[in-house]
């Protein structure tokens, strides 16, 4: 089980530093505000479902349910700064924006959901059986 570090502290630090500072920029403008808040609490909220996962059981039934949210929350900074950034692009740039985007997602779900890895968890419970005899990895 990891341990809350202080380059984890420091990665939160710089993160909320980071945002304070784009809402100071952003001189009142509540579109701005409301993204940088959004995409702030959306990380935060990211950051807490990995570790989450991780601590789990592999075979805990909650894994499911935290792998759905770590998709959903990844889906929504994804739209969302692709969004942001094709206010600012041509049409040609902003339908590959939203081509790369749809990608990302798309292809996010299927690794999450569908793509059944056999030899990847065969080598995975290898090594976990390894681990509690004692014995290092084996590669």
């Amino acid at each position: 089980m990891t341990e809350f570090s202080l380059l984890t502290a420091l990665g939160f630090a710089f993160l909320t530093f980071n945002s304070g500072m784009a809402v100071y920029r952003s001189k009142g403008d509540a579109g701005s505000i409301l993204f940088v808040a959004v995409s702030y609490l959306d990380l935060v909220a990211l950051f807490a479902c990995l570790r989450l996962y991780d601590r789990l059981d592999r075979h805990s039934p909650r894994r499911g349910k935290i792998k759905a949210a770590v998709w959903s929350l990844t889906t929504l900074l994804t739209v969302m700064f692709s969004y942001r950034v094709a206010e600012f692009v041509p049409l040609a740039v902003k339908l590959l924006i939203w081509a790369m985007a749809a990608a990302t997602t798309c292809g996010g779900f299927y690794a999450f959901f569908i793509h059944d890895d056999k030899e990847y968890r065969q080598q995975q419970d290898v090594a976990a059986a390894a681990a509690e005899r004692g014995e290092g990895a084996k590669y």
